[in-house]
């Protein structure tokens, strides 16, 4: 596999009307999962939640996929959670950068998740599986958040315990950063859960709500569209399943152009 290119080996290549960024640090969590950082562009303007198109160099041509940007719209960097495809077109480059790397990203960022496309609520709910936590993760550290809700749940499934590393990182980044701390206060609570392997939450979270233990677990009631807000962000099937279950509790899908109850992310379905 070709080693991901600096920019100085394809400075004149770069195509029109994308930026070139600098990686600043790789992390790998397991076998399948990674987070890196990167420079954010001076004219680049994103809301939380939101996604762009990412891609490298391969060759002569540039690869590009969606990805949800992780790091909330204050951030001078960028952060993004990415899984590892031993034969993705792109990420089976992507894995292998390193700090002084060049990434590629397209101009303007877009998407469903964001709060913009949400009626006013008490209660935010953010539904995520697998890597589907990483728009949520920008969410979470971003004030705006608890401004416009009075309580916050992070619910991230994962098959195995070593996948939901990211998320406590997380949750451990706001309690010691010195003014989210202060903001996000008893705010945000995460709720974490696998199917694979024991631990205390086990089960899909759809099961969890369905049975009711969700809420149990959490010490607050069942969904009500009144208060509660939704957004949905994994699998096709979760977000089907998900989606089906909050409109049986009576939320209603919503969109940038018709804020509702409930919001999903689409753009990763393949």
């Amino acid at each position: 596999m070709n080693a991901p290119a600096k920019t100085e080996d394809f400075a004149i290549k770069i195509p029109d009307g994308v930026y070139a960024e600098t990686v600043l640090s790789v992390e790998h969590y397991t076998d399948h999962l990674f987070r890196f950082r990167m420079t954010r562009p001076a004219g680049f303007r994103f809301r939380s939640g939101e996604f762009a198109m990412i891609g490298l160099m391969v060759g002569e041509k540039p690869i590009y996929r969606a990805y949800s940007i992780a790091s909330p719209a204050w951030d001078e960097e960028l952060e993004f959670f990415s899984i590892k495809v031993p034969d993705g077109p792109l990420t089976s480059h992507l894995q292998a950068i390193k700090p002084g790397d060049t990434v590629l990203m397209r101009k303007k960022p877009t998407g469903t998740l964001v709060l913009d496309a949400l009626t006013p609520g008490r209660r935010l709910y953010m539904f995520s599986t697998g890597t589907g936590i990483a728009p949520f993760a920008s969410l979470i550290r971003d004030p705006d958040t608890y401004e416009k809700f009075e309580e916050v749940i992070l619910t991230h499934t994962c098959r195995d315990v070593a996948e939901l590393k990211y998320g406590f990182d997380l949750v451990d980044e706001i309690r010691n950063h010195e003014f989210l701390n202060e903001i996000v206060g008893d705010k945000l609570k995460h709720y974490a859960t696998v199917t694979r392997e024991d631990y205390p939450f086990q089960g899909r979270i759809t099961t969890l709500i369905e049975n009711g233990k969700l809420f149990a677990d959490l010490g607050v009631p069942a969904l009500d569209p009144e208060i509660d807000r939704g957004m949905i962000c994994g699998s096709s099937a979760m977000l089907k399943d998900t989606k089906e279950l909050l409109e049986k509790a009576g939320l209603t899908e919503g969109a940038n152009n018709k804020p509702a109850e409930f919001v999903i992310e689409r753009a990763f379905v393949g």
